[in-house]
């Protein structure tokens, strides 16, 4: 993917849209290879999957609209990165908005399937991507240098408790929940 993203003639990089969607398919990339390299013989959800990317594209362009928003000028932006020639602040956010909603999206069909408790740990799920959200309006941003993230108390803080809501979730059956979300529209029969 490193190649496809930096290396001519794909140059994935300088391609709107393909640049986040490209960079980002690293997570789900690492998520098999820490499930295969755990032991486990079956493939993971697909939907487990697909939410992983688009989380990661949520990230990604967050990161391009702080970027593309620090730079302050579209002239200068174009000859810092090729993609930002088509990128405006508007298009960044929509696309911010795609990523985020289809995250969620695949999040919900994966627990809907595999662990419907985990419905309670969507709020903070998005409490966590409100808090990175926030973080990429602020100038000279954090979100540009994702290494730094650990810095910032309110969003540590909100993985955390994020982090600990799931941890629980796993452990915690309640049946009626699987009684309210029983399908009730039969088509065909």
């Amino acid at each position: 993917m490193g190649c496809i993203y930096n290396l001519k003639p794909l140059r994935a990089k300088d391609a709107p849209y393909v640049d986040v969607l490209t960079e980002s398919v690293n997570n789900p990339l690492r998520m098999l290879a820490g499930w295969f390299i755990s032991g486990s013989l079956l493939i993971p959800s697909i939907s487990l999957l697909m939410s992983y990317w688009m989380i990661g594209c949520y990230f990604m362009a967050l990161k391009r609209y702080a970027e593309y928003r620090d730079l302050g000028d579209s002239a200068v932006a174009a000859a810092y990165r090729k993609s930002f020639k088509f990128y405006t602040e508007e298009r960044l956010l929509t696309s911010v908005l795609f990523y985020s909603s289809a995250a969620m999206l695949f999040f919900g069909a994966f627990l809907m399937r595999y662990r419907l408790e985990l419905l309670f740990a969507a709020p903070f799920i998005a409490l966590v991507m409100a808090v990175y959200l926030s973080l990429s309006f602020k100038r000279d941003s954090v979100v540009q240098r994702p290494e730094g993230l650990y810095r910032e108390p309110l969003l540590m803080l909100s993985v955390a408790v994020c982090l600990a809501a799931m941890a629980a979730l796993f452990f915690v059956d309640i049946p009626q929940l699987h009684t309210i979300f029983t399908p009730t529209l039969r088509i065909g029969q």
